[in-house]
């Protein structure tokens, strides 16, 4: 490994640390040899996604770029790079021999958030998280040299809840960007109209819909349970207190009368007490 590729690496894991998630990117449960690419795809993610949502392009110019980004992808994968971050994924690709389709399937996925922003059917949802969510958990199993279809099954599905969780997280904030991520049928059978959303304010027809939406969740995710007994050690705590982090956050969004529009958050003493629990 070179020290232009090294010095990205650092510079990933620095940029990791800046943005908020709902949880550490790359905790000190990651072992220590991984998070250089742990940090270098969290940094590939987060880019694509800071194109898509940046209020200062049109949705047009955003495609755009992220065309541009999907042609930089297409280049570095033949050995052809920009940059240094460029050359860091290129070099955790190959050496960790990730799936390149997961890469496509993430910017497949903020590129649709520009041109899709309703879903007719909660199965149309789904088929946003297979792009949007689900290859990041597969690429964090392929680099841990986990390539068992039923752990990317239970994979799928915990990274499906944790994706429909932060919908429910951030209602106010996709508004704003015009997207509603509730199925349109079922807004329909509640009696829930965008206008409701725009109010920014609990009412009892929302506050049905939103109960069908975090039961399933809670639902989605604790079948993703079953992934653990794939995960050697500290992967399996990781992210055992990844699924609890999930659990916490719709908790606390029924605690607070399913109020969508006031965002549901951990703090660090949350993290610690998940954490505890993860290792009980």
């Amino acid at each position: 490994m070179n020290i232009v590729s090294e010095s990205a690496y650092i510079s990933a894991e620095k940029f990791a640390k800046m943005h908020y998630e709902n949880f550490p990117v790359v905790s000190f449960l990651i072992n220590k040899k991984l998070r250089k690419h742990v940090a270098i795809l969290y940094w590939f993610a987060r880019t694509a996604d800071d194109i898509a949502d940046n209020l200062n392009f049109t949705d047009s110019e955003k495609i755009k770029q992220l065309n541009n980004f999907e042609d930089r992808l297409t280049s570095l994968l033949n050995g052809h790079y920009e940059n240094n971050y460029e050359l860091a994924l290129y070099n955790t690709i190959t050496l960790m021999h990730l799936t390149p389709g997961l890469f496509y399937d993430l910017i497949t996925a903020f590129r649709q958030d520009l041109i899709k922003k309703r879903y007719q059917t909660f199965d149309e949802l789904l088929n946003y998280c297979k792009c949007s969510a689900n290859p990041v958990g597969r690429l964090i199993l392929e680099l841990h040299n986990i390539r068992d279809d039923q752990a990317f099954n239970y994979s799928d599905k915990i990274c499906t809840a944790l994706q429909l969780i932060n919908f429910y997280q951030d209602v106010r904030n996709d508004l704003y960007l015009k997207r509603i991520y509730f199925p349109q049928d079922e807004m329909n059978s509640f009696s829930v109209t965008e206008n409701m959303f725009e109010l920014n304010k609990i009412n009892d027809n929302l506050q049905k819909l939103v109960k069908l939406n975090i039961d399933r969740a809670d639902s989605i995710i604790e079948e993703g349970k079953k992934l653990l007994e794939f995960l050697p050690g500290k992967l399996k705590i990781e992210i055992k207190w990844t699924i609890l982090g999930g659990h916490q956050i719709l908790e606390r969004i029924k605690k607070n009368s399913f109020d969508i529009f006031t965002r549901a958050k951990l703090n660090k003493f949350d993290f610690l007490i998940l954490f505890l629990k993860s290792i009980i």
